[in-house]
């Protein structure tokens, strides 16, 4: 019960404030009686698929999709938009490029999309790299990808 009591608050707290860092996040649980490190808070954000955007007044805040949110993929495609780069494809990879601390949301959203061809993903801090079944499949996949670019 302590997990999820905690989880639910840490969706509160990004909720009503910009938090950038994990011990911005720690600091705000211990203050709500949660006895948090910055290990568990880190389990906690991968298990609830937290990602970081641009903030209003930081560079950068977590948030999250509400998985029964009617616009979960809209937000995601905002997302891709907005964090990548560049799209560039070599024989059966396909690398995106994101702004930092994106690589893992991109990969979240391409892994969503399940496009035929691709196999998977693995996602590095600013970079996605992803691996089509077959050299001649991946121009398809590029495309697809440069889709929700536009």
């Amino acid at each position: 019960m302590r997990r999820s009591a905690r989880q639910q608050a840490i969706l509160e707290i990004i909720t009503r404030l910009e938090i950038e860092t994990q011990e911005e996040l720690c600091d705000e649980l211990n203050k709500m009686n949660f006895n948090v490190t910055q290990a568990t808070v880190s389990r906690d954000i991968k298990e609830l698929q937290l990602f970081k955007v641009n903030g209003e007044t930081k560079k950068y805040k977590y948030a999250y999709v509400d998985k029964e949110d009617e616009e979960v993929s809209g937000k995601m495609q905002n997302l891709f938009k907005n964090c990548t780069q560049s799209i560039t494809a070599a024989n059966n990879l396909i690398v995106v490029k994101t702004m930092m601390g994106n690589g893992g949301n991109a990969g979240v959203f391409v892994d969503s999309l399940g496009i035929e061809g691709v196999i998977g993903c693995v996602a590095g801090v600013d970079t996605l790299l992803i691996v089509v079944d077959s050299n001649e499949r991946t121009p398809y996949v590029q495309d697809k990808l440069r889709e929700y670019l536009l």
